[in-house]
């Protein structure tokens, strides 16, 4: 019966192409407008490591001094930790792996006078880094534990740093020379582009969603360089007098990590923050004495304001533009169902009860909703595509997937029987009667 009342509404659209067209064409600008601000909110939102993000947390401590301190806003705590910190936190800190990350610059040095410079950006880390964010590998391996405690000189590259260095090929075992000495390649990773780029939010370079990370050296081996932070570094205090008494102050500027064995050891892994923070606080620092935070990385995304409210209420503003396309919709389906009234009548006559009419209207509706739905893909297809070329900074969000794909034919068969509703209820309740007395 589905595919009879399908074909009678496939029917009824051709008799008045014009009023179809003009349906259709309605509910596909405001399924458009809505998927392609979604598709948008939905790769932004989108959890980067959902099988173990809860496992992953970055500790945070307020080591700013009290001095215009407000207990209860967001603005004492910073971003990052600092180097003693920092330390501490690799040396006996809670969990199965725990990493630092701080960008770093740099470049490497020609072989021949006339070869041209090859800029790099990327992180300093230690081996965890790795195994904890499943960094894949096209070439070799990351390196070991051992590198980390003697600073060695050795680098992980991006696939593109790696080609721009050495050309198409593998470099395992090969060197380069940078920041005044000569490291050797242990690894290239493979395909690996978190969305967002939840490693490295605070100093990660092209933003939250672009860029690449295109050298990895050991943490050790960056400081024993005296390599300065590439991103952001926040000092309360005077940083002391020279690179050491940088370290020893009070600047944040590196991003810590820690990885559980299991969500359920976060209230120990508190409590070993708790007492750590008691501890400096007995040495004379954190005077404010403000709650230790420890966010996983969804509550991190949030923090750190990944997705703006901006971002927000241009989704609602998408879906009200839609509400109004519906409505319009609903208007146009009232004029042609009531132009059928005849029609309808004489089915009733002949025996067609209420419900047969409604699920014949409804089906014609849902036959408007997927026109809608393939011509609104292509509408936010484009839109996305204009995105993309328009802005550097979206061109990796503005991307459909197939939950996507599904969630556009959703809407538009959605909104087509929601916009179907009244007139498919207006033409239910004609009189036979009445229709057959005026013919």
């Amino acid at each position: 019966m589905f595919r009879y009342y399908l074909l009678l509404g496939a029917r009824s659209l051709r008799r008045n192409p014009a009023l179809t067209a003009l349906m259709v064409l309605t509910l596909a600008i405001g399924v458009a407008a809505s998927v392609a601000t979604l598709t948008i909110l939905h790769v932004m939102s989108g959890n980067p490591i959902p099988h173990k993000s809860d496992r992953l947390l970055v500790p945070l401590l307020d080591v700013a001094p009290k001095r215009n301190y407000v207990p209860g806003l967001r603005e004492p705590y910073s971003q990052q930790s600092t180097y003693p910190d920092t330390v501490n936190y690799l040396r006996s800190g809670p969990g199965v792996r725990r990493t630092a990350i701080y960008d770093i610059g740099g470049a490497v040095e020609p072989a021949k006078r006339d070869d041209p410079v090859i800029q790099l950006g990327g992180v300093a880390t230690t081996s965890d880094y790795f195994a904890m964010f499943e960094v894949p590998f096209r070439y070799g391996s990351a390196w070991t534990p051992a590198h980390d405690e003697r600073a060695a000189r050795v680098a992980v590259l991006s696939p593109s740093k790696s080609e721009a260095i050495f050309g198409d090929v593998d470099p395992v075992g090969k060197t380069f020379r940078s920041w005044g000495e000569t490291f050797t390649v242990v690894g290239v990773v493979g395909d690996w582009k978190p969305t967002p780029r939840y490693t490295n939010l605070t100093n990660g370079s092209g933003g939250y969603f672009n860029g690449e990370d295109q050298v990895f050296i050991p943490f050790k081996t960056a400081v024993s360089l005296e390599l300065r932070s590439n991103g952001n570094t926040t000092c309360s205090r005077d940083s002391g007098v020279g690179y050491k008494g940088f370290l020893e102050s009070d600047c944040v500027w590196i991003q810590a990590w820690f990885e559980l064995a299991s969500p359920a050891d976060r209230p120990a892994a508190q409590a070993w923050l708790d007492h750590y923070a008691a501890e400096q606080r007995r040495g004379g620092r954190l005077e404010r004495n403000a709650p230790n935070r420890l966010f996983n990385v969804t509550e991190w995304l949030e923090y750190m304001e990944v997705v703006r409210a901006d971002n927000k209420i241009a989704v609602w503003l998408a879906f009200g533009f839609l509400a109004l396309c519906i409505v319009n919709t609903m208007g146009l389906l009232l004029a042609k169902f009531s132009t059928r009234a005849a029609e309808v009548g004489v089915r009733r006559a002949l025996g067609a009860g209420q419900g047969a009419i409604f699920r014949q209207f409804l089906t014609e509706t849902a036959v408007v909703g997927i026109a809608g739905g393939v011509i609104g893909l292509l509408l936010a297809m484009v839109s996305l595509w204009l995105i993309r070329k328009q802005s550097q900074d979206l061109s990796v969000v503005a991307q459909m997937d197939w939950p996507m794909l599904a969630a556009t034919f959703a809407i538009a068969v959605g909104a087509a029987l929601v916009a179907g509703l009244l007139p498919t209820w207006r033409a239910c309740q004609v009189s036979p009667a009445l229709q057959l007395k005026s013919q």
